[in-house]
């Protein structure tokens, strides 16, 4: 049997990362024990060594430029650092999941190689609209941000031009994309997954919620594990806090894991109110898994998501939502009917949503977004997107 041989290459991925490290690190378990495939994942790090973890998992590590900050991003572009791990393994598949110069350094590259791999992408990040629209729209200058919003599916068009599957995770996202120039024909719906035996109610931790409960039965639970940043919508967050607090005449109770460039607004948070809680940055599994359950509520303020990974992790463990109206997350809570749409992006309308949410019957709500997040598995996601490519490579 002729296995499929996958490279993958991401300049998205950290150690740190949330949603793109996860999408990884599943992929690499789902391939770690194939027989029909060989999966190799180009990782930008610190040196440049081979780690074999099966016969059809390898990661090959890239030395690569660490951009200074809290990011711990890892930027591969040169020709001398994508070429090698291609002539190495003649792939079949190749999968880019990030869209800056990538894209085209790997297609320049492909043309070098006797036997012409697949070109695919994944869209992890809607970045004409969540960096750069967004961005120009922060200083008022809402038309044009639309001119720079057009200007970025340009660039994206081009640098994914000769990409035979370009593929994307919410269905809101796909439609934009066909409607900025992708040819549909092109666009290919993946949905990830979610681990539902890992992510559930089951995993709550009694002491725990206990604690956080702090003598009050009623006092609403919340965790927040999403990047420290103004996109997830932590500032949104801490500045809606004190006037949920205020309306419920408690403070509820936030957990907040991660880190990011705002983290010190989290520390200072944590300091100034008791009931906010900073745990770090959360690598295991288990660990999350326990966070999620010994709470009840999510926050999904990033109206950006292409699938929001945290979101179904929150929804798989038994937590209600309020969910940004637009994006992954809106999606999500319209389909399960599990929490509530924010309609403002302001600190009144978050207040008011969250009022709203905690007014509901929790345990229905809970019901449904465990009942929802049932229907996503990584072995689907994955099983999808092998056959896409095999389908892919004998037309």
């Amino acid at each position: 049997m002729k296995r499929v041989v996958i490279v993958d290459f991401n300049n998205f991925w950290s150690p740190s990362g949330g949603g793109v490290r996860r999408y990884h690190l599943q992929r690499m378990k789902f391939y770690q024990t194939r027989e029909d495939a060989l999966l190799v994942f180009a990782m930008p790090d610190s040196k440049t060594y081979t780690e074999k973890i099966s016969d059809s998992l390898i990661i090959e590590h890239i030395k690569t430029f660490r951009f200074p900050g809290h990011w711990e991003y890892r930027f591969i572009w040169k020709q001398s650092s994508i070429l090698p791990v291609l002539q190495k393994y003649t792939p079949d598949v190749i999968e880019v999941g990030s869209p800056y110069i990538l894209p085209a350094a790997i297609a320049k590259a492909a043309k070098k190689l006797k036997k012409k791999p697949l070109l695919t992408g994944f869209w992890h990040a809607d970045f004409p609209v969540t960096y750069v629209r967004r961005y120009f729209e922060k200083w008022g200058v809402h038309s044009f941000a639309k001119v720079m919003e057009k200007l970025a599916f340009a660039y994206a068009r081009s640098s994914f031009k000769g990409y035979a599957k370009i593929q994307i995770s919410s269905h809101e996202v796909l439609n934009r994309l066909g409607e900025n120039g992708f040819e549909k024909n092109r666009l290919e719906w993946i949905p990830l997954g979610c681990d539902i035996e890992m992510f559930k109610p089951e995993r709550r931790d009694e002491s725990l919620t206990k604690s956080l409960k702090d003598g009050e039965p009623d006092r609403p639970t919340i965790f927040f594990p999403h990047r420290f940043c103004d996109e997830k919508g932590l500032r949104l967050l801490l500045a809606a806090y004190p006037l949920i607090s205020q309306a419920l005449k408690m403070e509820p109770a936030i957990l907040f894991a991660g880190t990011g460039p705002d983290l010190p607004r989290v520390e200072e948070a944590e300091k100034k109110f008791p009931h906010i809680r900073y745990v770090g940055f959360v690598k295991s599994t288990e660990a999350m898994a326990r966070y999620y359950a010994s709470c009840e509520i999510g926050f999904a303020l990033s109206g950006w998501e292409t699938f929001g990974l945290s979101i179904l992790e929150s929804m798989a463990s038994g937590n209600c939502l309020v969910a940004a109206s637009t994006g992954a997350a809106g999606e999500h809570i319209r389909e399960s009917g599990a929490g509530v749409i924010l309609q403002e992006h302001t600190p009144e309308a978050l207040s008011k949503a969250a009022l709203e949410l905690i007014s509901n019957d929790f345990l229905e709500m809970r019901q449904k977004a465990r009942a929802y997040a049932e229907k996503f598995s990584w072995d689907a996601c994955f099983d999808r997107q092998l056959e896409m490519y095999k389908r892919v490579i004998s037309t």
